[in-house]
């Protein structure tokens, strides 16, 4: 049905699906100093939007608003249509907390109260 429509239309209907993919998702990648939106993730990669992105490789932070989630190791994977898709070589979660290298006891306390 598309290609019966005339070339304006067809790209607004593109900017508009990519606008309503922008705000129905969160999600960033933000690289050293620079942050990019997600179009749309899965469990071995994501999609950008080519016009904004760049070729990115390497290390990147995936965030939720202000919440990170993922440390990644990313390569370009290739050009589909109107998106940039890019694949995870490492994905690990985010921890807010450092690990603990000893059991904690279920009881312990939370904090000790000092004399006054």
């Amino acid at each position: 049905m598309s290609e019966f429509l005339p070339k304006e239309v067809r790209q607004g209907l593109e900017m508009a699906r990519k606008r309503a993919l922008r705000k129905a998702s969160r999600l960033r990648v933000h690289t050293d100093d620079e942050i990019f939106p997600i179009l749309r993730y899965w469990d071995d990669g994501f999609a950008l939007d080519p016009a904004n992105a760049p070729h990115l490789r390497g290390h990147v932070d995936i965030y939720d608003g202000s919440r990170h989630l993922y440390q990644c190791l990313i390569v370009a994977s290739d050009l589909e249509g109107p998106e940039m898709k890019y694949e995870f070589k490492r994905s690990t979660s985010a921890v807010d907390a450092v690990p603990l290298d000893y059991e904690r006891a279920a009881d312990a306390p939370v904090a000790l109260i000092g004399r006054s």
